[in-house]
């Protein structure tokens, strides 16, 4: 196959990045072969625009990508948002609760261009630090912000399912938003519709490539939507058992140069 008309969609954390958060040589070469072959390469993650716009400025990105896991696009060459969602007034509620019944949890509450972090643990500050992110450390109520894209919870992943299940037991809370488990130590509230998936097609929207051959890649159950909506969907060798049973493909893992074979792959279709 040529690459003209098609766009990858690469989830960051856990595909095209290594666990020590490396792009390989291999997979770079690779994506450049892909774009000078006339093909489109972006991103499809849960990071938020400071998180997101370093690995954004190693790929080079040329187009706009998903981020905040569905909850708005972004062009990083244009350095402007193209779309976002919102979060229900009702979170400023749900966060505050949250703290109260679980005094150990940290919780990100990620706006446009900024994170605060109204309360923290030491994942959170791993997190943070990994990724030489300066948040604003504040209560709830002093987060001055009309728009809240996503909200993050940090927990030990030994006992993150007691929150999870204390979620799915509060139908306001369900009802509110979309939840989701990102990572084995991660578990985010979303605006209503949104995901991974959503966000790729707002995006090919925008882009006026609703006809394109999509290939989506990923690896946790956030990658699901995205996955299964991709006219190749692909999950990576270290993906969950889940992410693998929604992909066409999988290939080899994310230390091993994934992006790189699912470009190997279109060459051959």
């Amino acid at each position: 196959m040529k690459f003209e008309n098609v766009i990858i969609m690469s989830d960051i954390d856990g595909t095209l990045v290594t666990d020590e958060k490396k792009i390989l040589p291999r997979d770079m070469e690779a994506i450049n072969r892909f774009r000078e072959g006339g093909g489109i390469f972006t991103l499809a993650t849960g990071r938020g625009y400071s998180m997101a716009k370093p690995v954004a400025e190693r790929v080079g990105l040329d187009v706009p990508a998903v981020i905040f896991n569905g909850s708005a696009v972004y062009d990083f060459k244009a350095d402007k948002f193209l779309w976002h969602s919102r979060l229900p007034d009702s979170t400023k509620e749900i966060a505050k609760e949250l703290i109260k019944a679980f005094p150990d949890i940290a919780i990100e509450i990620l706006c446009r261009d900024r994170v605060y972090v109204p309360s923290i643990n030491r994942i959170e500050r791993k997190h943070l630090a990994l990724e030489n992110v300066q948040p604003f450390m504040c209560k709830v109520d002093e987060i001055d912000e009309e728009s809240w894209l996503k909200m993050l919870i940090a927990y030990p992943p030994e006992k993150i399912q007691n929150i999870i299940d204390y979620v799915n037991e509060r139908p306001d809370y369900i009802n509110a938003a979309h939840w989701v488990r990102s990572e084995n130590h991660y578990f985010e509230m979303l605006p209503l519709g949104v995901n991974k998936g959503s966000g790729f097609q707002r995006l090919l929207e925008l882009m006026g490539k609703e006809n394109a051959f999509t290939v989506g890649v990923g690896d946790y159950n956030n990658d699901i939507e995205l996955i299964e909506q991709a006219s190749l969907g692909v999950a990576v060798g270290s993906a969950q058992q889940a992410a693998k049973d929604a992909a066409d493909l999988v290939v080899c893992d994310n230390n091993s140069g994934a992006i790189s074979e699912v470009i190997e792959y279109i060459e051959k279709m």
